[in-house]
């Protein structure tokens, strides 16, 4: 049993086998619940194909999963794989009900020696979003991405782990349940690599953290900051790129998840609900909800100097307006130039101006 404080005290860990053998686990806040429900599919055993190459002109890696081609693309709500399994529709969750389930992609874009990839499916309820969820709820949520995070930390394959949401058809999203994704990668991601390497030149030639002093500026500054509590600070970042665009950072440096204590735990909740429902009224009632992707950036596992790296989500919307989206053109997606439509400052305005009621 996974014991935190905070808005969870306890949180039950149940782990069991689907039955092409990837690993299902059930996070639940209250004892009691029956996990035992068996995975009756007729499936083959999983195979991973993916493959990945060195771009040595950039210095990335590339993957490659040609069998995700094959993936489920757009179900019916009723044929949805990510819904409990409810009689004879059988799904990826074999009980009748969950509160937080995380299981093996069962197309993954990493896998085998080469990394992992699992679904987390943030609540049972097929209607909802994760801004639709208690705050009790987004703690149980955070407590799976944490033991997620310590977990993958331990396989040999595994360098760097992503938690993130996309959010809408507009992002790309196959399946309308609320759920989001954990990327174990094999390799350090090139964002990543970007960072750490201006905190280290940083470090080198002013023996400060950059991590540190750009949020003590946007907290100075003031007119970018979009929500502040004793634990966490949100903010547009000067040189944002996407049209709306937030950094939610613990006020204490921590490398990863499993760093925060129980007070910013505790806290955590009311502050990312809060962010994700501002960003569904911020173009009106009429636009629908915002198509988003948030995730967790977190330090390297094996990074000399990972201590040097800050925690932090990044939410950002392709939406620049309530019926235009933000594409990636010539000068974005030929040459990762970005130029956008609206001011990091008027961003931070409008997300201020839509706070709850």
């Amino acid at each position: 049993m996974l014991r935190w404080t905070g808005a969870n005290a306890e949180v039950r860990k149940t782990s069991t086998l689907l039955a092409d053998g990837r690993e299902l686990i059930y996070y639940d806040a209250v004892g009691g619940a029956d996990r035992s429900a068996v995975d009756r599919r007729p499936l083959p055993k999983t195979t991973s194909r993916s493959e990945i190459r060195h771009n040595v002109l950039l210095g990335e890696r590339v993957g490659y999963a040609a069998h995700r081609q094959s993936r489920t693309y757009h179900p019916p709500a009723d044929q949805c794989p990510l819904c409990p399994t409810v009689g004879e529709r059988l799904s990826e969750i074999p009980a009748d009900s969950y509160e937080v389930a995380v299981f093996e992609n069962r197309f993954p874009s990493f896998g085998g020696d080469q990394g992992r990839c699992e679904v987390v499916c943030f609540t049972s309820d097929h209607g909802a979003s994760f801004a639709d969820l208690t705050e009790e709820q987004a703690a149980l949520v955070l407590s799976a991405w944490t033991d997620r995070t310590d977990e993958l930390s331990r396989l040999p394959g595994v360098r760097q782990i992503y938690c993130f949401e996309n959010r809408g058809a507009e992002i790309g999203v196959t399946l309308a349940h609320p759920h989001g994704q954990i990327y174990g990668y094999p390799f350090v991601t090139p964002f990543t690599e970007r960072m750490m390497s201006a905190v280290a030149e940083h470090r080198r030639r002013t023996g400060g953290n950059l991590f540190d002093e750009q949020v003590a500026a946007e907290r100075a500054d003031g007119s970018r900051v979009v929500l502040q509590t004793p634990h966490w600070i949100a903010f547009v970042p000067h040189a944002a790129r996407w049209p709306y665009e937030v950094h939610l950072y613990p006020a204490r440096r921590v490398a990863d998840l499993r760093e925060l204590d129980d007070a910013e735990r505790a806290e955590f909740p009311g502050i990312y609900l809060e962010l994700l429902r501002r960003f569904d009224r911020l173009f009106g009632p009429d636009a629908g909800p915002t198509p988003y992707i948030s995730g967790w950036h977190q330090a390297p596992f094996e990074a000399p100097d990972r201590s040097d790296f800050a925690l932090h989500l990044e939410i950002f919307t392709i939406r620049r307006s309530a019926d235009k989206l933000k594409f990636l053109a010539g000068s974005e997606s030929g040459m990762g130039a970005f130029v956008s439509d609206v001011l990091p400052e008027a961003a931070a305005a409008r997300l201020r101006e839509v706070a709850s009621e």
